[in-house]
C-alpha cells in the first residue's frame, strides 16, 4: 500500500491541515505502507518559497515523517507527456464569458458554470493565448468513498463540461498533475480533504483515459471554526508555525486534533501512539 500527503507550499500550515495530514499518516503507517511527501507547487503565483521547508519542519515536529518526497515543478515533462494521450483543445474564453453563457442558456449551476464546449466547435481568439481543454467522454462516472462510505455519480458532460488541463499561462491543473502523479507513483490509498471530493470522478474519467489505476479514496472532514467555517489560511487560521514557535507540545496538539474526531485519548499523546486508535475507528 502506497499511501501520501500532498501540501500546496502557498503559506504556514494550520491545524485542519495538520488534521489531514495526520490521517493521510495514520492510514498509510497503521497498513504498514509507503509514505509519500507530494509538494504542490504548479502555481507559482500563489507559492510561497519559505513554505517547502516550513511543511518538512511542521510534518517532522509533529512525527509524521515520509519515505520519499517529490515536487510537482519539477515533474513537468510527465504532464506535458500525458496531454499527447488525451483529446484536448485550445480555448479562449474568459470565466465571464462561460458565465454569462451558461447562464443564457440556462445551464444547471453548481459550485462552478458548466463549459458548453465553445471552443470545440468554434475557432479560438488568436489574440488571446489559449488554455487547453480535455473533450470529456459522455459518461456517468461514479466513485464510493472509504471514509463516508457514499457514492457520487457525476454524468462529466452535463455536470462538469470539458474542463482545463492546462491554463493559458502555461500552468497545468490540478486535475491532470494529481492523476498522472498519483499513477507513476504507485499511490493505492488517497486521504484527502472532503473539499476535494466532487471532483474525483473527473480524475476517475483521466485514470481511465490515461490507463492508470484509481486509488482508494477516503475523504475525510475539514476542520470548522467556531462559527462553523473551514479553517484557511487567509482566513487566520492558527499556523502550526506559531504554535511550535511559543512553545506548544507537539503531543497536546495531536491529542486536540484526535480528539476533535471524537476520539479517547489523553492530553499528549504521540503519532505512534494513536495507530491503534485510528485502526479501532475503521472498525
Amino acid at each position: 500500500m502506497i499511501g501520501r500527503y500532498a501540501p500546496s507550499p502557498t503559506g504556514a500550515m494550520h491545524l485542519g491541515n495538520a488534521r489531514t495530514a495526520l490521517l493521510a499518516w495514520l492510514h498509510t503507517r497503521a497498513h504498514g505502507g509507503q509514505h509519500l511527501l507530494r509538494i504542490e507547487d504548479l502555481d507559482v503565483s500563489r507559492v510561497r518559497p519559505y513554505a517547502y521547508d516550513l511543511i518538512r519542519r511542521d510534518l517532522t515536529w509533529l512525527g509524521l515523517n515520509w519515505d520519499t518526497e517529490y515536487i510537482q515543478s519539477e515533474r513537468i515533462d510527465h504532464y506535458q507527456a500525458a496531454l499527447t494521450h488525451l483529446q484536448i483543445y485550445p480555448c479562449t474564453c474568459t470565466r465571464r464569458q462561460i458565465a454569462e453563457m451558461t447562464a443564457a442558456a440556462s445551464a444547471p449551476h453548481g459550485p462552478e458554470a458548466v463549459y458548453p464546449g465553445t471552443c470545440r466547435h468554434q475557432h479560438t481568439d488568436p489574440s488571446k493565448t489559449a488554455a487547453l481543454r480535455w473533450h470529456v467522454p459522455d459518461a456517468v462516472i461514479c466513485l464510493t468513498d472509504h471514509w463516508t462510505k457514499q457514492t457520487l455519480c457525476q454524468n462529466l458532460l452535463t455536470e462538469v463540461g470539458d474542463f482545463v488541463l492546462r491554463r493559458g499561462d502555461g500552468v497545468f491543473a490540478y486535475h491532470l498533475a494529481v492523476v498522472v502523479d498519483d499513477a507513476a507513483m504507485q499511490v493505492t490509498d488517497v486521504v484527502r480533504g472532503a473539499d476535494l471530493l466532487s471532483s474525483t470522478p473527473r480524475q476517475i474519467a483521466l485514470q481511465r483515459a490515461l490507463g492508470a489505476a484509481t486509488p482508494r479514496y477516503f475523504h475525510v472532514p475539514l476542520m470548522t471554526d467556531y462559527k462553523g467555517e473551514r479553517l484557511a489560511k487567509r482566513g487566520g487560521a492558527p499556523s502550526l508555525k506559531d504554535l511550535r514557535e511559543t512553545g506548544a507540545s507537539p503531543e497536546k496538539i495531536l491529542s486536540e486534533l484526535a480528539r476533535s474526531l471524537g476520539w479517547e485519548v489523553p492530553e499528549e499523546v504521540t503519532a505512534a501512539e494513536l495507530l491503534p486508535v485510528y485502526l479501532s475507528s475503521l472498525a
